[in-house]
């Protein structure tokens, strides 16, 4: 996929120059964003992806592996820290794989739910013990994990992948804790609603169970999240955050979660 799906223009003035990052899921959709932004800020960047691609911004290093294995992650991290000889900023944005099950929650075979939670929750909490260690003798680094603001309102269908979306937002409080006295923060950022090709299969999902075409399931997708700035956000939204809560501006916004959804989750 061509990182075109990032249309926004963004300005940028270097704030996270000479940084070292690594962004999992890098090279579609919110991933695709955050890799393009870093760079564009003067960040040197390493990214995963299951399978190899062509199109990424110049001198971007992809590291192909499979985050939902702990041989998979166990890889990337080695091969990330010999790329870029220590992580100063490390984002775990990896995850999604997600089949809507209409019927309900009873409908979500075990196998599902294993896969989800690999991917979605331990992914990041395995590579998180991997880098970590550098991360603490170097005294400083940033750890940012791309949650879902469906972690706060549980959706039936998606019951399996908001329940794991939940666990990283608890995880990542409760490692900000742990961690803040050695100079790492670590914060979790939710995203709504974002037209991605992850976002275009659940509309697929809702045209086809209700008999109707794409735009209409996507139009039924978009009023179903009840966005009162109306619309679905884009990668660069989200990429926008990412950089400033990574950058040394954030640098005391500890054990924060940041929701992103246009107003879409009533908070209180």
């Amino acid at each position: 996929m061509k990182l075109s799906n990032v249309e926004q223009e963004s300005t940028s003035d270097g704030m996270l120059r000479g940084k070292r990052a690594l962004v999992t899921g890098g090279t579609r959709g919110i991933g695709a964003g955050i890799v393009k932004r870093f760079v564009e800020e003067g960040a040197t960047v390493v990214t995963s992806a299951r399978n190899s691609v062509s199109d990424l911004p110049a001198g971007v290093r992809l590291i192909t592996a499979d985050l939902s294995t702990l041989d998979g992650v166990t890889r990337l991290a080695k091969e990330a820290l010999a790329e870029l000889g220590g992580i100063d900023i490390l984002v775990n944005n990896a995850g999604g794989g997600i089949v809507p099950f209409l019927a309900g929650p009873v409908s979500i075979p075990d196998e599902e739910w294993v896969k989800t939670l690999q991917l979605n929750y331990l992914a990041a909490v395995r590579l998180d013990r991997a880098i970590l260690p550098t991360m603490i003798e170097q005294g400083h680094g940033v750890i940012i994990e791309v949650s879902s603001n469906s972690a706060r309102r549980p959706i039936p269908p998606l019951l399996h992948y908001t329940a794991a979306k939940a666990a990283t937002v608890n995880y990542a409080k409760g490692l900000a804790t742990a961690v803040a006295s050695h100079g790492i923060r670590v914060n979790s950022v939710l995203p709504g609603l974002t037209r991605t090709s992850s976002s275009d299969e659940v509309a697929s999902a809702i045209a086809e169970a209700a008999g109707v075409d794409f735009e209409s399931g996507l139009a039924q997708l978009i009023e179903g999240e009840g966005i009162p700035i109306g619309g679905a956000g884009t990668p660069a939204d989200v990429a926008d955050l990412v950089a400033f809560l990574a950058s040394d501006r954030a640098s005391r916004i500890v054990g924060a979660s940041y929701v992103i959804d246009g107003g879409a989750l009533a908070e209180v």
